[in-house]
C-alpha cells in the first residue's frame, strides 16, 4: 500500500464492555471538528456489528472486518484502509479491535510499522478499562468476574498498553479511582495511567491530543503470550450475533421494547450463572434517516441496561441487531435470546419479532498473520 502522505493510525483496545465504541465516536468527532478526515475500522469475530451500525449512524465512514481479530485478519485490515482511502482519503484511521483480543503490538503495530512504515504513523496503543470490572479482576471489590483463563486475556491486554485509560470514572468515587490507578501503575509500570469519563467528556481532550501527536513506544519487546491459555480463554466465551425483524402494525415503543429484551436476556443469563461480558443492541426503523437508531448497552450482570441513544417514538417496522458475549456456551445464548423475544412479543400484543440472521459460536484459536519478535 502506498500513499502520497503519511496517515495516522490509532488503535484503541480494551476488554468487552470497556466503552471502546463510545470513545472512538468521541475521538472521531474531536478530530473531525479540528478539520481532519477520519476513517473508522471496526472488528468482530462474527457479522452484523452494533458498533458499525452506531458509528455509521453518526455519519462516519466506517469499514467492518468480521470473521476474526485484526491479528488474524491483518491483510483485511489493510484492505479496509485502502477502501477508506479510496473515498475520503482519511488523515487519521481509528481502529477498534475485538474486545477479547490481545498481543496487538506484536501482530499489528510492529508489522504495520515494518511493512507499511512509509504509509502510516502509529499512535500509542491505548487500552480502556471499565473501573468496576477492573476492581473486581484485581480483587479490590467483590462481585461477578471471569474465570482464570479469561482473566489472563484481560491482563495481557493491559500489559502491552502504552496508555491505560480508566474509562467511566464517574461510576466510582475518586478514592476508588485512585486506588485502581495505583494498582495499575504497580502491575503495569510500562504504561501511563489516566482516568476519563466519556459520558461527562472529562479528561478526553488531553488524551486525544496525545494520540494525535504521540508515537507508539519502540522500547517494548514482544510480549510473552501463552497461546494455549489465550485460545482456551477465548473458547470459554460464547458469542451471539443476530438480526431480528420487528413488525408492529399498531406501533410499539422502540426504547421500551429494547429494555424489555435486555432485561429478559440479563435475568436468564444471571440466573443460569453466566457472566455477561457485553450485550449491545440497536433498533433502526426500516424507513429511518441516518442517525435514527436506538442503542442499548449492558456490560455486566449487575449493570442496569442503558439506552445510550434513544428513538423516543413508536415504530412499525424495524431491524434489531444483537451482539451478545458472555462466559457460557453459545447455544445457551441462542436459546436465551429466543426466549427473550417471545417474552417481549407477549408484553406487546400484535408485535412480531422474527429472527432474520443468527450465528453463535466460540472463537477459534488465534493464528496471527504476522507476529514480529522484537527484543528489548
Amino acid at each position: 500500500m502506498t500513499t502520497e502522505r503519511i496517515a495516522r493510525y490509532i488503535m484503541i483496545g480494551g476488554f468487552l464492555g470497556a466503552g471502546k465504541t463510545t470513545i472512538v465516536a468521541k475521538l472521531a468527532r474531536h478530530l473531525a471538528n479540528s478539520g481532519k478526515r477520519v476513517g473508522l475500522i471496526t472488528n468482530d469475530q462474527g457479522r452484523e456489528l452494533v458498533d458499525t451500525k452506531m458509528l455509521r449512524s453518526l455519519g462516519f465512514a466506517t469499514e467492518e472486518i468480521s470473521g476474526g481479530c485484526f491479528c488474524c485478519r491483518f491483510n483485511s485490515l489493510m484492505e479496509a484502509a485502502r477502501s477508506l482511502s479510496a473515498g475520503k482519503a482519511p488523515d487519521v484511521f481509528i481502529a477498534e479491535p475485538v474486545g477479547s483480543c490481545t498481543d496487538l503490538v506484536a501482530t499489528v503495530t510492529y508489522p504495520l510499522r515494518r511493512i507499511y512504515g512509509e504509509d502510516f504513523e502509529v499512535a500509542p496503543l491505548s487500552v480502556l478499562v471499565d473501573p468496576v470490572r477492573a476492581r473486581r479482576v484485581f480483587g479490590l471489590d467483590e462481585g461477578g468476574s471471569f474465570s482464570e483463563k479469561v482473566a489472563y486475556i484481560y491482563k495481557k491486554q493491559l500489559e502491552e498498553a502504552d496508555i491505560l485509560v480508566i474509562n467511566k470514572k464517574d461510576l466510582i468515587d475518586a478514592g476508588q479511582v485512585e486506588e485502581l490507578a495505583e494498582t495499575l501503575r504497580r502491575e503495569f509500570p510500562q504504561a501511563e495511567v489516566i482516568a476519563v469519563s466519556a459520558r461527562q467528556e472529562d479528561g478526553l481532550e488531553a488524551w486525544f491530543d496525545s494520540l494525535v501527536s504521540g508515537v507508539a513506544q519502540g522500547i517494548h519487546c514482544t510480549m510473552e503470550v501463552d497461546y494455549d491459555i489465550y485460545a482456551d480463554g477465548e473458547a470459554l466465551l460464547g458469542w451471539l450475533n443476530a438480526t431480528v425483524d420487528l413488525d408492529s402494525p399498531a406501533g410499539v415503543d422502540a426504547d421500551g421494547l429494547l429494555e424489555i429484551l435486555a432485561r429478559e436476556v440479563q435475568s436468564r443469563l444471571t440466573n443460569g450463572g453466566a457472566e455477561i461480558a457485553h450485550f449491545k443492541m440497536t433498533l433502526g426503523p426500516t424507513d429511518a434517516m441516518v442517525g435514527e437508531v436506538a442503542i442499548l448497552n449492558l456490560v455486566r450482570n449487575d449493570f442496569v441496561p442503558e439506552l445510550c441513544q434513544r428513538l423516543d417514538e413508536e415504530v412499525h417496522q424495524a431491524q434489531i441487531i444483537v451482539n451478545l458475549r458472555a462466559e457460557t456456551a453459545p447455544e445457551i445464548l441462542a436459546t436465551v435470546l429466543e426466549a427473550a423475544m417471545r417474552a417481549a412479543s407477549a408484553a406487546h400484543p400484535g408485535t412480531a419479532l422474527v429472527l432474520d440472521h443468527r450465528e453463535f459460536f466460540r472463537p477459534g484459536r488465534p493464528t496471527p498473520t504476522h507476529r514480529d519478535l522484537v527484543e528489548a
